[in-house]
């Protein structure tokens, strides 16, 4: 009865609530410590990721943080949104921050995002740039990212990105952690949990962390469509290995047996001092982020179940779908990703 519960108000609300960004930006931009790091996929074509050096120099401490389901090509929102990465530097933390993957949950799809096999059409209504405003309903046969060729993200991280950080900067490759909010969330926890040799420490906030809930496909449909239009049949056909794969519900017990250090959180979508700057932050960002703590709450119930003694977990009592509340979630976690890391 409650994932039906749950999987019934996810169906019927998060359509709505994805229809606009992720609400409400910080005042923080482009960081100019940062530098561009360029690695070359062998199916996307050349990636851009932005890398930050830890305050001491050292290469054995690296985080990598994942963005949100509007991830543009130009910046990650994580250094558009907040200044994570200056507090992550001066805890001694080197930063990893891939850019793009708009609606790609960081996966290794199936085929190249396309509805009734029609391949992206020249001069349509489609973005090629991953813009992170609009709907994407105009865009479902228009071009893009992961469109004229297939996604393959979780390769281009754990392998090619890994591998290219270790070669050229001297990163460790393992021990590392990995976090994101919303779709990055998600995506954390999923990375963290098929790659135990790379990463020790995941973090999700207000992530989607029981994907096969009854309705909860159809809502991300919904959601992916909006957020570039992205065809979800093309990552990953219902109920296959591969939506299992995606699940933290359903690898929750992968998570324990690695003894994965995990930081798992969501607001109540109660909006608290800094959230509200008009009213479209009340309306786009509260139900959206009461789903995501159905969905984390969901997931604490299962690890609970396992016994599992490896997370902690941060349920603030107000604070909506929003950057200021990821980077404040950020804040929180340095010091127990600071002792779990290299």
């Amino acid at each position: 009865m409650r994932r039906s519960a749950l999987g019934l108000a996810l169906a019927t609300l998060l359509p709505l609530a994805m229809s606009a960004a992720e609400a409400t930006t910080a005042s923080a931009a482009f960081t100019p410590t940062g530098f561009d790091f360029w690695v070359d996929s062998s199916i996307m074509g050349p990636i851009k990721s932005r890398v930050f050096r830890a305050a001491d120099g050292n290469t054995d401490r690296v985080v990598y943080a994942l963005d949100g389901e509007r991830a543009g090509l130009d910046l990650s929102g994580w250094e558009i949104n907040t200044n994570v990465a200056n507090a992550l530097t001066r805890a001694n933390i080197n930063v990893v921050m891939p850019v793009g993957g708009q609606s790609s949950f960081y996966m290794d799809w199936n085929s190249p995002s396309s509805f009734l096999g029609i391949p992206p059409q020249a001069g349509s209504s489609g973005s090629s740039s991953g813009s992170s405003s609009g709907s994407g309903g105009l865009q479902i046969l228009g071009q893009g990212p992961g469109k004229s060729y297939r996604y393959d993200w979780e390769s281009f991280v754990t392998r090619d990105l890994r591998n290219a950080l270790h070669d050229r900067l001297g990163f460790r490759t393992t021990r590392n952690g990995v976090f994101g909010l919303s779709m990055g969330g998600s995506a954390a926890l999923t990375l963290a949990a098929h790659h135990p040799d790379m990463f020790h420490y995941a973090g999700a906030y207000s992530g989607y962390l029981n994907i096969s809930a009854p309705g909860m496909r159809e809502a991300l449909r919904a959601a992916m469509i909006d957020a570039g239009g992205y065809n979800i049949d093309s990552m990953a056909p219902p109920w296959s290995p591969k939506w299992f794969y995606m699940d933290p519900f359903v690898f929750a017990p992968q998570l324990k047996a690695n003894n994965t250090r995990l930081w798992v959180a969501a607001g109540s979508g109660i909006p608290g001092a800094g959230d509200v700057s008009n009213a479209m932050d009340v309306i786009q960002g509260s139900p959206l982020e009461a789903l995501a703590l159905a969905n984390t709450r969901a997931f604490q119930i299962r690890m609970m179940s396992l016994g599992a003694q490896n997370v902690t977990y941060d349920f603030p009592s107000v604070g909506v779908h929003n950057w200021h509340n990821w980077e404040t979630e950020v804040s929180k976690m340095i010091p127990d990703l600071s002792a779990n890391i290299g």
